[in-house]
């Protein structure tokens, strides 16, 4: 660690931070606190992404943690806060099973990426190849989230959560993807989220509950 320089050691800090955020998440009970932490996890993710810049001279990293500065840490969390009042959802997040068994998978998730990384981390000569198991450990914990979770929000933050993971290990292995594809997939998240925020409404209405469970019911009377 102390061979490295600053600005890497400032990436794979944060690329623990992130780690821990992750971790938070798939704990998280209180769905207002869940999107707080994925703002969290988008604000630490456009510092480590400038950093990158700063580090490797690559400029268009700038304009990526400006735009997930944007989106992620502003946009998106404050739809999802604005879906929440309109909806008037006030439950506690809920899961297919309890908190500490979901931990102790997300463990072996978090064991299985890095050796996975391993091989592919040896062949990338980016200065933060370190964080690549970092970075598929986070979209594994985040699939985790959605497939575990009841209600329709937290599955659509455990999904925004997995891009963040999959950007930042794009940003790991070769320091970002080129600035029409990042454009592209803000654009497509961003419509995304509209998307789903009148699929809310929509389930609201019919079942006067966004548990997808009542989808289920649903596809079996038919």
């Amino acid at each position: 660690m102390a061979t490295l320089p600053l600005y890497a050691q400032f990436i794979n800090l944060f690329a623990a931070f992130l780690l821990l955020l992750a971790f938070a998440m798939l704990a998280q009970r209180r769905v207002l606190s869940l999107i707080n932490l994925f703002a969290m996890q988008g604000f630490a993710l456009a510092v480590s992404t400038a950093i990158v810049a700063y580090g490797t001279h690559q400029s268009h990293l700038y304009w990526s943690a400006g735009l997930t500065l944007v989106l992620k840490v502003l946009l998106l969390p404050w739809l999802l806060h604005r879906l929440i009042r309109q909806l008037d959802v006030k439950w506690d997040v809920e899961g297919l099973i309890n908190i500490p068994t979901t931990m102790l998978v997300g463990i072996v998730l978090v064991v299985f990426s890095f050796n996975l990384a391993l091989p592919i981390a040896q062949l990338s000569h980016t200065v933060t190849r370190a964080t690549l198991g970092i970075a598929m450990a986070s979209v594994m914990l985040s699939f985790l989230m959605m497939i575990t979770r009841r209600k329709a929000i937290p599955q659509v933050v455990g999904f925004l959560a997995m891009e963040n993971g999959l950007f930042f290990a794009a940003t790991s292995a070769t320091y970002g993807m080129p600035m029409v594809v990042e454009l592209g997939i803000a654009l497509d998240v961003l419509v995304g989220m509209i998307i789903l925020g009148v699929f809310f409404f929509q389930i609201r209405e019919q079942f006067d509950s966004l548990d997808l469970k009542h989808l289920e019911t649903l596809k079996e009377n038919e």
